[in-house]
């Protein structure tokens, strides 16, 4: 392994959500050139040297094994990914993404490609100022001056405006701002699976359902019509106790929890079982139960085609599973679309992964957590 070094970078971004741009860039540096150690408050202000809309500045601070050329690299690779275009003739112009080396610990370079102290960096007060918040004692190696004298120096009078954005150093950090996740899904469609994987990866308490034998389940499949009522009956006094008792209790060690069914699923499952005077009363005792439990503060299902459901389901093998339909399960899934769009002020998500594995493919797993982060972003902050 490399030799570890504190470097400092800026970011700027004036199109498309620049605040999302400048999270999602800080979660790619994070992955791909190091450990980001502290992150400057967001400031806005004009464009400088071209007509733009104004840009989102902020600094960050960066623990690498990468050398100076080796970070410039990555962090042009992370640009392009972003649809940043760099060409060499035209000067200042709008861009989704600009990240620039600011410090490399105390070295100097100077390259072709790369100046390290960044040479423009004590005209700006766009640099300057998120940098005194994360940095303000930092020796400049040329000039020996720290930071803040740098700053009080400058000369550049742009308005730079602090805002209220808070961007975070990791997806870890981001998660622990919320209290609970539901991710919810078919039959077979790998809800377990997905909250197992992040309650692993960002240390999250693990709420899964619990089946129980229930007295009830074969003598439903013998006589189904009069067996329903009390089977859902049943079923929702369980998971209502469960529930209750999983998501009562907050584990310290942990920093959010995630679970892989929401205790609306009963009212779901039911409406296809019952006929409608039994789901009448059986909606009435839901109602109090659900009024009583813990909601999630972000509601993910996962959608998967039927036939792939199928195939899940012939896969894992569950005995009492294998004579499901095709039209079973499309009831199931219209019940849970019913539910989102009946409940427009739950924060609802529905990521198609009939294309996925997230279990094999990384890029795939990346992809969810994008998705599940731009959300809580969006929602929250």
């Amino acid at each position: 392994m490399g030799h570890k070094q504190q470097a400092y970078l800026s970011l700027g971004s004036n199109m498309g959500n620049r605040f999302l741009t400048l999270q999602n860039a800080l979660f790619s540096i994070q992955e791909k050139a190091g450990k980001i150690l502290a992150v400057s408050a967001v400031y806005e202000n004009p464009a400088v040297g071209f007509d733009g809309d104004d840009f989102l500045n902020v600094c960050i601070a960066v623990e690498t094994e990468l050398v100076p050329s080796k970070l410039l690299e990555t962090i042009l690779q992370i640009e392009r990914d972003f649809g940043r275009e760099r060409s060499e003739h035209d000067g200042y112009q709008s861009r989704t993404l600009d990240i620039d080396i600011i410090l490399y610990g105390n070295d100097t370079v100077n390259s072709d490609e790369l100046t390290v102290p960044h040479p423009k960096m004590v005209d700006r007060n766009f640099v300057l100022r998120p940098l005194a918040d994360i940095a303000p004692q930092y020796y400049h190696p040329i000039l020996n001056k720290d930071i803040r004298n740098l700053l009080q120096q400058c000369k550049d009078r742009s308005q730079l405006k602090k805002t209220k954005h808070k961007l975070f150093k990791n997806r870890t950090e981001l998660f622990s701002q919320l209290q609970f996740i539901a991710i919810e899904g078919n039959i077979g469609a790998g809800k377990s699976t997905l909250s197992k994987m992040i309650a692993a990866d960002f240390n999250a308490k693990l709420v899964l359902e619990r089946f129980a034998d229930n007295a009830f389940l074969p003598k439903f499949y013998e006589d189904q019509t009069r067996y329903a009522f009390p089977l859902e009956m049943s079923f929702l006094a369980d998971r209502y106790q469960q529930f209750t008792d999983d998501t009562s209790q907050f584990d310290l060690f942990k920093n959010f929890m995630i679970s892989d069914y929401d205790i609306f699923k009963s009212l779901i499952f039911a409406k296809i079982t019952l006929q409608e005077e039994e789901f009448d009363l059986y909606r009435k005792v839901f109602n109090f139960m659900y009024k009583e439990v813990k909601k999630p503060e972000i509601y993910l299902y996962l959608y998967q085609n039927t036939e792939r459901l199928l195939d899940n389901i012939k896969k894992r093998g569950r005995e009492y599973e294998q004579n499901i339909s095709p039209s079973y399960l499309e009831q199931i899934n219209r019940g849970y679309l019913d539910f989102i769009k009946g409940h427009p002020n739950q924060n609802s998500m529905i990521l198609d992964i009939s294309e996925f594995d997230f279990v094999a493919d990384k890029k795939d797993y990346n992809t969810i957590l994008k998705a599940l982060s731009d959300q809580i972003l969006l929602s929250k902050f």
